[in-house]
């Protein structure tokens, strides 16, 4: 049974994430979801997911596209790979942490799994960081809003 695995924030679910899972699940029979820990996430973007990694966690399982959906390991990152050993990773079109390396981190550790980069869809509309900033400026927008009325 081959399995796919794919790993990310998968904050603010949204369309795009969608496409990315069903796109991914084509390569497989089996998906597996690694969802990035909120220190990992800190890190790497430089701030906190809006949502928590358990509500992040819960929320993908909600939508029972994925057979598994885990939380990522808070030191070696490559360790949930080996300890679910895909046949394939797919990536996203823009992801670039932990993407540098890979090949070279799976074969270190006598891994042979396929690496394939999936395509998008409308990152214009549908990327996380685009609909957080929107989601930032309606915050900001209502917060003056209601200073105006008092």
């Amino acid at each position: 049974m081959t399995k796919v695995l794919v790993a990310g924030t998968f904050d603010l679910l949204h369309p795009g994430h969608i496409y990315f899972l069903n796109q991914a699940k084509k390569y497989g029979r089996r998906l597996i979801i690694v969802v990035a820990r909120d220190k990992t996430v800190l890190k790497v973007k430089k701030c906190l997911p809006v949502n928590g990694e358990n509500v992040r966690l819960a929320n993908l399982k909600k939508l029972k596209i994925a057979d598994r959906v885990i939380l990522g390991n808070r030191g070696d990152k490559l360790r949930v790979i080996e300890e679910n050993r895909p046949d394939t990773i797919c990536l996203g079109y823009d992801q670039k942490a932990f993407t540098r390396g890979l090949r070279n981190g799976l074969k270190n550790r006598k891994l042979k799994i396929k690496i394939i980069r999936l395509k998008s869809f409308r990152p214009k509309l549908y990327k996380s960081s685009l609909l957080r900033n929107k989601k930032k400026r309606v915050q900001i927008g209502r917060a003056k809003s209601q200073k105006e009325q008092h």
